[in-house]
């Protein structure tokens, strides 16, 4: 080890002792650096930052001896600041609740289940969500279907199926056997037996898909009516947009 390295290490041991015994804390939350009080980090004794914090610190050091947490620092000063003041934050709410869930701070997740996003997703559109059978693995063959029909396109267009009630479901085979198109790559969702309407699950096909970054359409499919005798209501075509 050379002489620099040397007198290097001993800064960190030195600011890393200095930090241990500090009222006063320096922190680096993925190259955020904040200074707050070590009470202000102890203020929940049931959170994550207050076992962090409880005793000698449970913390890497950065290369100028602050502690370092491997999180997405930029909202961590809403963390920091419910800690200093219990002021709820009003935007960043999806982001900021993340956070307040890893750190495990329970007055703030309680407060941001109370607001209209979190209370929106979780009591609602997750509950119906979960009366759907195997929405999440449909979206993902959607996507699946979308991205191998993506060749020298701009647009790829997946079919979907939605069979909202048990009545429909009774004629889905017919249904199928009325498409123009490839039956193999239809995607079919429901039935489900909760009050949203086909509407509302195409839009939360949408948003699910919408927020893994993918751009998004849908309308109802139409066939030509000249093709078949008995059409059905049940389609819709969903166009992923490349370029």
């Amino acid at each position: 080890m050379s002489i620099s390295e040397g007198k290097s290490r001993g800064k960190q041991a030195g600011n890393c002792n200095l930090q241990a015994f500090s009222s006063v804390i320096s922190l680096n939350v993925g190259g955020h650096i904040y200074t707050t009080t070590l009470s202000t980090l102890k203020k929940y004794p049931r959170s994550k930052l207050y076992d962090m914090f409880n005793g000698h610190p449970k913390l890497p050091m950065d290369l100028k001896g602050r502690y370092f947490i491997d999180r997405d620092g930029a909202y961590f000063r809403y963390i920091l600041e419910y800690l200093r003041s219990q002021q709820v934050p009003t935007q960043f709410i999806q982001e900021i609740y993340k956070e307040a869930l890893f750190y495990e701070v329970e007055p703030l997740v309680k407060q941001l289940e109370d607001s209209p996003q979190i209370f929106g997703e979780q009591v609602g559109r997750q509950q119906f969500l979960a009366r759907v059978p195997n929405y999440a693995e449909n979206i993902e063959v959607m996507i699946r279907v979308a991205r191998a029909e993506a060749v020298a396109s701009r647009h790829s267009n997946v079919i979907v199926c939605v069979i909202k009630s048990e009545e429909d479901a009774a004629r889905y085979h017919d249904a199928m056997n009325s498409l123009d198109t490839d039956r193999e790559s239809v995607v079919k969702f429901g039935p489900w037996k909760a009050s949203p309407s086909v509407t509302d699950l195409l839009e939360c096909i949408r948003i699910d898909i919408e927020t893994r970054g993918y751009r998004i359409t849908f309308q109802p499919y139409t066939m030509d009516k000249g093709f078949r005798f008995k059409t059905y209501d049940f389609f819709y075509k969903f166009a992923f947009t490349w370029w």
